[in-house]
């Protein structure tokens, strides 16, 4: 399920994070080895990252933030929730959109459900968001930073959702967290969308895996009766 190249690129993490006698590994760690693994490169160059910029930026928190074993102790190196939150949330996309493998560019989308993460900090100090990097994936072109792009590939389409404020708040996010498999962040931005328009993106998917989606929410919306509706744009 794990890309082989991936699968290095966790390993490289753990290994550095224990050579240094990092108590914890994070998702700047993980952020840090992704800058490293062609898949995850290949989308940063697409969206325009100062890699350089980002390695700096990455090592010096690192460095100064985690926690370090004492050197009377034996080291073992844990990944936080939030490292482990990451991995989990690639994993499901990858499986949502049909994919075979989970690769680095699977992983730093998911890096972007870490709202609060410096990981996500430093991206968006580049002009860095999510879609940016979702589009640069799906072989889009990649719009400018601060700018949505309209642009999707072949085979791909945008989900957006839409609602005229009856459903109830519990069932947008059950919605959102059940079948689109959000993030807290991630949902907390898509329900102030929605609640300022009536409707938001909330993502790029493959076509059939937009329309199983589609499926699965409306199919929710009539048990429940709501007036939920998730729609394709291309």
């Amino acid at each position: 399920m794990i890309a082989q190249a991936l699968e290095v690129s966790l390993h490289m993490a753990f290994v550095e994070a224990r050579q240094k006698r990092h108590e914890l590994i994070t998702i700047e760690h993980l952020l840090l080895a992704l800058l490293d693994n062609s898949d995850a490169a290949r989308v940063l160059q697409a969206c325009n990252a100062d890699r350089v910029a980002l390695r700096d930026a990455l090592t010096r928190h690192i460095n100064e933030q985690t926690p370090c074993v004492a050197a009377d102790r034996e080291v073992d190196t844990q990944p936080t929730l939030g490292f482990q939150r990451v991995i989990q949330r690639a994993i499901l996309h990858a499986q949502s959109a049909g994919k075979k493998e989970v690769t680095g560019s699977d992983v730093l989308v998911a890096i972007f459900g870490e709202r609060g993460s410096h990981a996500v900090y430093f991206l968006s100090q580049q002009g860095i968001e999510r879609l940016h990097a979702v589009t640069a994936v799906s072989g889009g072109v990649v719009p400018p930073p601060g700018e949505v792009g309209e642009d999707v590939a072949p085979g791909m389409c945008r989900l957006v959702i839409s609602h005229d404020g009856k459903t109830p708040a519990e069932a947008l996010t059950r919605i959102l967290e059940d079948f689109l498999l959000m993030s807290a962040g991630e949902i907390a931005e898509v329900v102030q969308e929605l609640h300022r328009h009536g409707k938001a993106v909330c993502g790029l998917y493959s076509d059939e895996a937009a329309a199983f989606v589609v499926q699965q929410v409306h199919a929710y919306a009539r048990k429940h009766s709501y007036s939920v509706v998730c729609s394709l744009r291309s």
